[in-house]
């Protein structure tokens, strides 16, 4: 079995995510070139199959390594994740049957600014992570894309684990990218965003996490996490509103304005 780990600015947390895995018969670690905090070097120091290339994307990435994996089994796993050894036990029993399915979602336990959170609906997170090889390829997205594999599909409750942002700048770069991705995903399907979107979805959102998903019980961690959650969505449909402006050709500067204001 192959694991397959994108590695970017993560040296802090990298050496944890592949100690985990130090079992399994190869780890294929793939390097975003503009990695610059030593990443690289920790990975080398815990497999020699380190790969350099250039990002673009999660599943872009991902699917340029698939083709060079020779084992069976992929497991898929973040630098910012570890595997349990519950979890451990359970991916040697599936591989070792030859009666197992193509692929089988993971139970994964997030923890935010320090705080394992069970609620929020975080503690339902499920991800197809472990699947056979010659089966599984991710869908063209660039935020959040999932493995499709051919054939059935199992689950794990046996955890992984998941170190997510610690403070602010980590949580806000991230947020920057995947709002920005979200909004061009979408725009490139023909989405506009609507008065709803930008009004009642955020509202919805924070609702949904804070009291449907009970995640008051999570104390100030759940609240922050709820308007966190619901101010990306309202980032993301702004920044979908932002694009329709500039390709419908809405002026962006107070001269454009006044210029459109003249030619009428």
């Amino acid at each position: 079995m192959t694991i397959l780990t994108l590695v970017p600015n993560a040296g802090d947390r990298l050496p944890r995510c592949l100690e985990s895995v130090a079992w399994a018969d190869v780890i294929l670690c793939v390097v975003d070139p503009r990695t610059s905090d030593g990443s690289d070097a920790v990975a080398r120091e815990h497999t020699p199959r380190v790969l350099v290339h250039e990002y673009e994307n999660a599943a872009a990435q991902r699917n340029w390594a698939l083709p060079q994996i020779e084992t069976e089994w992929t497991l898929v796993l973040d630098a910012d994740e570890w595997v349990s050894p519950e979890l451990r036990d359970k991916v040697r029993e599936i591989i070792a049957d030859p009666a197992s399915l193509n692929g089988y979602d993971i139970h994964r336990w997030s923890y935010f600014f320090g705080r394992l959170m069970r609620h929020c609906g975080w503690e339902r997170d499920y991800n197809l992570r472990l699947f056979r090889t010659a089966k599984g390829r991710y869908l063209d997205k660039r935020v959040h894309s999932k493995v499709v594999v051919e054939g059935p599909v199992g689950k794990i409750e046996a955890p992984m684990y998941h170190d997510t942002y610690r403070n602010f700048e980590e949580y806000f770069t991230t947020f920057q990218r995947f709002t920005h991705w979200g909004a061009q995903d979408l725009f490139e399907r023909g989405k506009r965003a609507r008065w709803s979107d930008l009004t009642l979805r955020p509202m919805v959102k924070f609702l949904k996490m804070y009291v449907l998903r009970q995640g008051f019980r999570d104390g100030y961690h759940g609240a922050v996490l709820s308007g966190l959650g619901a101010f990306s969505v309202f980032m993301k449909y702004a920044r979908l509103w932002y694009l329709w402006q500039r390709a419908d050709g809405a002026p962006q500067t107070p001269a454009e304005a006044e210029a459109r204001e003249r030619g009428r």
